[in-house]
């Protein structure tokens, strides 16, 4: 979450988008910025629990693949209303899947569930695979970029977490020529996240702030 932030805020430095992949040591959950922590205490059992910078309901962190896209303010996402950039990150996901043999759909309309929780029913273009949400994203827009951040619950089939990854690479929906670079957080990138994890994010005031 802190690297997340600390991205979005170098963004006017950094002038380019970073898709950046990882994932969770232990079980655990995050919740959307603008929940109430008292609230989320009920949602779930899972513990630690951590507040997002973006919004969103509560996901479960376990055997998911979590993954951020942040946008520096001058690209074409930035611009995009959220329900198209909402839309366009699921298609992306959507093709890569395509590739590994994998039908997804996106979903037409919502189906409620217990509020809150992220996974249980699903959203207007949410990725669906047999009915059920296997993708879901929230986003937070600032003058600095636009930070996307998601969960892909992935779908029964053998599929590895790496293989995903090239995929994903692989069908990028930017402009045709797209070349990827291995991205190395430079000593400001690095020291503003350690800051922002000890004394933001892994703070019970800031988690329990709503």
């Amino acid at each position: 979450m802190a690297l997340d932030e600390a991205l979005l805020e170098a963004m006017p430095r950094l002038q380019r988008p970073v898709l950046r992949f990882y994932g969770w040591t232990e079980r655990a959950a995050s919740f959307g910025y603008f929940q109430k922590y008292l609230e989320v205490e009920r949602l779930t059992l899972r513990r630690p629990l951590v507040r997002r910078p973006t919004g969103g309901g509560v996901v479960p962190h376990d055997t998911d693949w979590t993954y951020s896209l942040v946008f520096p303010a001058g690209h074409e996402w930035y611009a995009l209303k959220a329900v198209e950039s909402y839309r366009r990150v699921h298609e992306w996901i959507q093709a890569a899947f395509a590739r590994l043999n994998v039908a997804a759909e996106l979903a037409p309309c919502c189906r409620k569930a217990e509020p809150g929780q992220c996974f249980a029913g699903h959203e207007k273009f949410d990725l669906l695979w047999r009915g059920k949400k296997i993708a879901g994203a929230a986003q937070r827009r600032t003058r600095n970029g636009l930070l996307i951040q998601g969960s892909v619950q992935p779908p029964p089939p053998a599929i590895s977490r790496k293989g995903w990854q090239e995929m994903m690479r692989a069908v990028a929906p930017f402009e045709d020529d797209v070349r990827w670079a291995e991205f190395e957080p430079d000593a400001g990138l690095r020291n503003r996240a350690a800051n922002l994890a000890s004394e933001k994010y892994s703070q019970d005031h800031y988690n329990r702030k709503r």
